[in-house]
Order: structure tokens, then C-alpha cells, then sequence
């Protein structure tokens, strides 16, 4: 038997007139779940109290935030009470408290529902035999576990996270591996390939530089930072491995490894390696 997400909540039938849901979803330049992952409010606040050209919410109304994780998937975020509607149009255009009682399941409950319609705002009845409930994590939800270096794709923000909140699993796994890593200029499609050693630094050590400087001592990306400043590498830097190694495989293995893939991938031609 389905468990639904009232069934948590447990509104009454004289409140469900009252109570309105908000998806949060990619809006084609900022992904919210980013956001989140720095900063709940940035979403729970910036982007779910925002008013343009429409009022997604009245004052007295109870406003439900989710926010989109997979294909279906959503994590609850937050739950407000619209105290206020502000004069903002382009900016945050409600005064919201965080209703209590519900705090409990605040970046815990991931529901399931198929978002037919491209707008974000719902009524909640409307749809609240939709929203299942699959899970109640045992913590907030700070991003995904470490997926394995085959499957690390990481945004600038998302590595940001992932060293500022010092996740354990993703610490783990990047201090003491050596590597071949690929950069990539999601706007330009332009390649910086690089790699971890014992000499230069492991993993962690070097990812953690590009985070600090946004070019971890690169001649390439020096320039592209000069030319563009750190908002463009903050904006458009994404970071993957191609091959991985552990702490006793020698350095000169993995530097002709990376010479490889910069031949490979033509890095040096077309993208910022300058070596």
C-alpha cells in the first residue's frame, strides 16, 4: 500500500483549500538542487518566494516547497505560512514563517510524482493523491553519495559543496587517490586535462586548489580566469575522471596516462592545456 505525503501531513479538509505547492525546477541557466546544496535558503527563500509575473501564493495560504532530485523525484524542503504578499515584482515577494509541527521532514521526505504540466505552481489537493512518499531519510539530504569515479560529474558548485561540507564518503574517496581528471568548459566545450599525484597533489588536494583559485596553478585556465573572472569558471567548470588510481601506483605511470588523454581529447589544440 502507497503511503502519500498527507498522509504525513495530515492537513484537514477545511485546510486543503489553504494549501499550495511550489516544484522548484531547472530554470535553464541555475539548477536549484546546486543552490540547495550550498545554501537551503537560496531555494527554500530566493527561488520559492519569488514573484515575477505571477503570485504562486496569498497571504494565509500554506506553501509547500519541493524540490526536484531525479526524473520524479522530490525532496521536501521546506513548509511556510504566507504571513504577507510584498509590492516586489523581480525579487522575494512574501513574508513566510517555517510552520513547526512539519520541520521534522524539512530535506528528509523524497516523494514521487510525474510533473505533467510545464508550470510549477499546484493546488494541493489537487494533486496530493499523486505525491508519494518513497522515502524518509535518516538526515537531511545533502546531495548524493559518492557514486563511484566512474561516475563523478561534477559543477563547479557541486564540488564547492561537496569540500565545504566535507561529505565523508566523497572525502574518502578523493584524499588518497591518484588520478588522470578531466575540466570542462560547458559553455566553450573547450578540455583542460589534468592529474593527481603524490608529487603534485592527490585528488582531493588538487580539486580542492581549483575550488580556492579557480585554476590550481594552470597557465591555461589563468588566463581564461584574467579574460573571464571567477564568476565564469564558477558558472561553466564541470569536473569528471578518466581514470583513477590508488595511492601506490607510480607517478610516472599516470603522467604518461595524462599525456595520453591530452592527445586523445586534443586538450592542447582545442582546449586550455598548454603543455
Amino acid at each position: 500500500m502507497k503511503i502519500l505525503l498527507n498522509d504525513l501531513l495530515q492537513f484537514s479538509p477545511s485546510e486543503l483549500p489553504d494549501v499550495r505547492i511550489k516544484f522548484n525546477i531547472y530554470n535553464g541557466y541555475e539548477d536549484p538542487l546546486e543552490l540547495y546544496q550550498e545554501d537551503h535558503d537560496k531555494v527554500n527563500v530566493e527561488w520559492f518566494l519569488w514573484h515575477d509575473e505571477r503570485r504562486y501564493f496569498h497571504a494565509g495560504q500554506t506553501a509547500i516547497c519541493f524540490l526536484r532530485i531525479g526524473a520524479d523525484i522530490w525532496l521536501l524542503t521546506t513548509i511556510k505560512r504566507i504571513t504577507r504578499e510584498l509590492p516586489v515584482t523581480g525579487g522575494v515577494g512574501y513574508s513566510a514563517d517555517e510552520v513547526e509541527k512539519f520541520q521534522k521532514y524539512f530535506g528528509r521526505v523524497v516523494v514521487k510524482y510525474h510533473n505533467t504540466n510545464k508550470g510549477m505552481g499546484r493546488i494541493y489537493a489537487s494533486v496530493m493523491d499523486e505525491l508519494e512518499v518513497l522515502e524518509i531519510l535518516n538526515d537531511q539530504y545533502t546531495g548524493n553519495g559518492f557514486p563511484g569515479y566512474e561516475n563523478v560529474r561534477l559543477s563547479y558548485r557541486q564540488l564547492q559543496a561537496v569540500l565545504d561540507r566535507q561529505l565523508p564518503d566523497w572525502i574518502a574517496a578523493l584524499q588518497n587517490q591518484k588520478a588522470v581528471y578531466l575540466i570542462t568548459d560547458t559553455r566553450t566545450g573547450k578540455l583542460y586535462v589534468g592529474s593527481a599525484t603524490a608529487q603534485y597533489g592527490m585528488l582531493l588536494q588538487r580539486w580542492s586548489g581549483y575550488v580556492r583559485s579557480g585554476h590550481g596553478g594552470n597557465e591555461g585556465l589563468k588566463t581564461l580566469l584574467d579574460q573571464e573572472g571567477f564568476d565564469y569558471i564558477r558558472e561553466n567548470f564541470q569536473y569528471s575522471i578518466l581514470e583513477n588510481y590508488n595511492a601506490r601506483m607510480d607517478d610516472s605511470y599516470i603522467l604518461k596516462r595524462e599525456a595520453w588523454w591530452k592527445e586523445t581529447l586534443r586538450s592542447r589544440e582545442f582546449g586550455y592545456n598548454e603543455n
